[in-house]
Parts: C-alpha cells; sequence; structure tokens
C-alpha cells in the first residue's frame, strides 16, 4: 500500500543532508512552508544552498534557516523584499552567496529541469550584468543568452490538501514556485493544511500528481514548531 504521510517534520526532513540543494516554495509568505524550514534547523543540515523567489521574510522560515548560518549560497530574484532584513545582514557581512535570477527565467529553469531539459536559450537579461559569463546567441537577428536548467536535491512546499499518495491541490497563489519546484527535485516533501482520505480528490482539480510528491506531512503534526518568533 503506497502511503507517503509521515507523522513528524522531523521525520521528513530527516535525511536533507549537508551541501544539498534546497528549493523552497512560496512567494514573499505565501506558500511558504515555514515549519519544515524551521525542523530543517533543528535537523542541522548545512552549507545549504537555497533556491527561493524570496530571501525570507523577518526571522521566520527562509529567513530563521539563513539566520542559522545554514545556507551558504541562495539563488532567488528578488532578495530585497519587504522585510528581508536578514538577508541584507548577511549578505552585507560577506556571510551569503547570491545569484540573481530573474523571476520568469527562475520558473523556467525550474520548468527545464523537470521535463528534463538542460538548458534553454531566452532574451531576458542580454546586454546586463546578468549575462556575464554566459552564452549569447543570436537568433532571427536577436540576441539570446543560454540559461541553463535548476535541478534541486529537495523541495519543501505547502499545499493546501493531499492524500496518501501525494497528489495535491493548492489554494490560490499559493501554488506559486511550487509545482516546477517539485519536478525539479530528487524528492520533495508537501506541508499539507488538510489529508484527504484517498479518491476524494477531484481528478480534475489536482494540481500536482502524487508522482512528483515523496512526503507528506500534516500542518497540524505532533512536533509543529512553535517556539520561532
Amino acid at each position: 500500500m503506497i502511503n507517503k504521510i509521515v507523522d513528524s517534520y522531523a521525520a521528513a526532513v530527516a535525511d536533507i543532508r549537508d551541501g544539498a540543494v534546497v528549493a523552497v516554495g512560496g512567494f514573499g509568505e505565501v506558500g511558504m512552508p515555514t515549519e519544515l524550514l524551521h525542523a530543517l534547523i533543528e535537523q542541522g543540515a548545512k552549507d545549504l544552498t537555497v533556491i527561493a523567489n524570496n530571501a525570507g521574510v523577518g526571522h521566520t522560515g527562509l529567513a530563521a534557516l539563513m539566520e542559522a548560518g545554514r545556507i551558504r549560497k541562495i539563488i532567488c530574484s528578488f532578495p530585497r523584499s519587504g522585510g528581508s532584513v536578514v538577508f541584507e545582514k548577511m549578505y552585507a557581512a560577506g556571510k551569503l552567496e547570491l545569484e540573481l535570477v530573474p523571476q520568469g527565467t527562475l520558473a523556467e529553469r525550474l520548468r527545464a529541469a523537470g521535463a528534463g531539459i538542460p538548458a534553454f536559450y531566452t532574451p531576458t537579461g542580454v546586454g546586463t550584468k546578468l549575462a556575464h559569463g554566459k552564452e549569447v546567441r543570436e537568433i532571427d537577428g536577436k540576441e539570446y543568452v543560454l540559461e541553463r536548467a535548476l535541478p534541486a536535491d529537495v523541495a519543501l512546499i505547502r499545499v493546501w490538501q493531499a492524500d496518501r499518495w501525494g497528489n495535491a491541490t493548492f489554494m490560490l497563489s499559493g501554488r506559486n514556485f511550487a509545482h516546477p519546484m517539485a519536478m525539479a527535485a530528487r524528492q520533495t516533501i508537501a506541508m499539507a493544511h488538510g489529508i484527504t482520505e484517498l479518491g476524494t480528490l477531484d481528478p480534475d482539480h489536482v494540481h500536482l500528481p502524487g508522482i512528483f510528491v515523496h512526503r507528506v506531512v500534516a500542518l497540524d503534526a505532533p512536533d509543529r514548531r512553535s517556539h520561532y518568533p
């Protein structure tokens, strides 16, 4: 019997290794898998490369993982968004590497990784510092920069509902980058607001098929982190 549900956040992130590339869903705080990130702090993995749209908000979730000194590099589109106080402090101190990627390019690099496409050409970034050191090719009289796929070892995402096979739905903008991240990762861990019985999700409303999800943990798992501000 296939059952991808685990009973704790600790169990969900137990085997994330030092040096892993971790894709973290969320658009600012919307869709951020905060409890999974707090569990990862306690798990102890370090020297991580994180792929995310933003560089954390306040002192919780991704910002807390960063503040704990566990992230070596972040690949993102908007590092200096509202409330990104931890990123700004650590980057200014030289404690964090940054790879800046345009938002559409970030989404496509993740999608390409999930689709088995090693690289693609895009006009975005041509003639800017973001194209420095990258191949630029002229196609039909227009210049394009070569961007490589962005695979991850692990994706941490937040979903609305999931069943024991890992089929999942999202709520509105909570979907954000979670779908391409799940496709791009070797292992996807989904934190679900609700666990539903197998067969109760309308197939037409399954936003993320279970084939892309490896573990599911309920938002109200017994070890839900509550001692972070």
